[in-house]
Formats: C-alpha cells, structure tokens, sequence
C-alpha cells in the first residue's frame, strides 16, 4: 500500500494529503505560534531607498505557509518588490502593483538581481510582474495585464500605516539628515497622505474589497500593520483593520512580529510615557463565501 506521507527527517513528515501548503505536521504547528522573533539580515540600499521597507525573508515565511510552489500570491502595496523577491525564491507566482513609478522601477531591479531556488524546467514558466497603477483598480489593472483575472491564492502586504510617515519624528532624523526619502510621495492617491484617520480607514477598506473580488475562495490575506502614536495618544490602526475589513474578510488570527533588534529611543524620558513600539500585526483573514 502506498503511504500518503513523506518522511523528511528533522523536518517531520510531510503529509501528501496537505491541501494548503508543502510544509510538515511539524513545521505546520511550529508556524501557528502566536509570536515571533524575526530579525532580517541587514538590507542594505533597499532601506536607503524606501522609508518603510519589507523584509522580503519575513514575507517568504508567510508565503511558504499559505500557498504551495507554482501557485500565485498578491501584494496590492507593492513598495520596492520585496514580496515578489520572496515569491521568486519561494518558487510561486508573484503579482504586484505599486502606485509610484520610482520604486516600481526598483522592485524590478530588485528581481532581476534574485535568481530562482529552483530554476529548473518545471519552473521555468514561472511569473513575478511589477503593475504601476493604483490599487483601487485591481480588477482592471490585472484585465489590461493578463487579458483576465487569473487565479489568486494568496495576498501579503503591508499598506502605509496611516500617515505616520508625514508626522515628524525622532526615527526619521537621520533619513532627512542624509536626504533619503521620508515618506513616500506627495501624490493625492497615496492613502498614506489622508490624514482623517476614518477617511484613511475607509480607503484601505476600499483597497481589500478589490483583493477580495479577485481572490479565489478559501484563498488567505495577510496585513502585516500596527497601532500609530499620534497627537499624544494611542489610534488602534490594527485593531481597526479588523474591525474594517470583516465586512467581507473573515478574521482568522493574528501573528505578533517582535522586533528584538531595533534600538531603543529615549521617547518622553523624564516627562511622560511614551513606548518603544517594537512590534508589528501580521493580521490574518480568509475569504469564505457562503454560497460554497
């Protein structure tokens, strides 16, 4: 009798039934923790060039959970690509749109310079394609591209964390001193330029009923955000979220990414609390249609 597993060592066995991803029971249960240390390597020009880059290994730890090789993952916040540099290495499809043509242009340098883990024939079709336009017009955007909507299994992304990048700030010091970018454009689409915290809430809303519409059922969105200090108190951006975009999304959990390397600033010594906020949400929904 053929077995329906696959033993793999350290790694435990692999189970050929596993209809989400290529992981084993023991790596499966090792991912469900509900925090993580990530400390990514150092990355270079890339954080020069982006005021709130993506560490493209944390995003690969994602990917390799929720979808399997050959299939397809979505970033709707594109950046500098470091999503499609982890669907590259991870072996999966890797759609992205960026609204602003500069650091579309990067994420392309950015892939040309990450060649595949497994370039081999089986792979050799493989797709990882930067869309310049604007999220609100995910549906067309993909049309003009593929002639159609192809099938998307999984989306990760980070969006801008309301404006907070605009607001001045001890952590941006040193990019204005050395006139790297602080924020990421002027352009009146840029949802990280609203500064009416509802209006922005809405407007993301917007975004992830487009990805919902192109996701295929049962398909996952993770939302890697955080909670913003503004105005002397605390807006629960993260939780918001949730709240947001249950409309449609069905929320599944929450991961809690710890930031163990990032320095401490002395915020409010002296006179007030002010925390060191050295975490992030990787908040994780699931679109579940009802009729199926």
């Amino acid at each position: 009798m053929k077995q329906n597993y696959e033993d793999r060592g350290e790694l435990g066995k692999y189970n050929f039934n596993n209809k989400l991803n290529n992981l084993t029971g023991k790596q499966w249960i090792k991912f469900t923790k509900s925090w993580f240390i990530h400390n990514p390597p150092p990355r270079g020009k890339k954080k020069i060039l982006h005021p709130a880059s993506f560490p493209e290994s944390l995003v690969k730890i994602f990917i390799e959970f929720f979808t399997k090789e050959k299939q397809t993952v979505l970033d709707p916040f594109l950046g500098t690509g470091s999503t499609l540099v982890a669907c590259r290495s991870a072996s999966r499809n890797g759609i992205g749109i960026e609204l602003l043509e500069k650091y579309g242009e990067i994420a392309k340098s950015n892939l040309k310079q990450k060649s595949m883990d497994k370039f081999t024939e089986d792979f050799a079709d493989l797709y990882h394609d930067v869309l310049i336009g604007d999220s609100h017009n995910l549906e067309k955007l993909l049309k003009d591209k593929y002639g159609e909507i192809p099938s998307i299994d999984f989306c990760i992304t980070s969006p801008p964390y309301w404006d907070q990048l605009k607001r001045s700030s001890m952590r941006q010091k040193e990019r204005k001193e050395k006139n790297w970018d602080t924020h990421y454009s002027e352009d009146s689409r840029d949802i990280g330029n609203i500064s009416n915290y509802n209006e922005f809430l809405l407007e993301q809303k917007k975004i992830f009923d487009e990805v919902y519409k192109v996701m295929k059922n049962k398909g996952y969105l993770v939302v890697i955000t955080n909670n913003v200090f503004a105005d002397g108190r605390i807006y629960p951006l993260a939780f918001d979220t949730v709240k947001s975009l249950s409309s449609n999304w069905v929320p599944k959990d929450e991961k809690i990414w710890l930031q163990n390397d990032k320095p401490l600033i002395p915020l409010g010594v002296n006179s007030a609390w002010v925390g060191n906020r050295h975490h992030q949400y990787c908040l994780i929904f699931r679109k579940e249609e009802k009729n199926e």
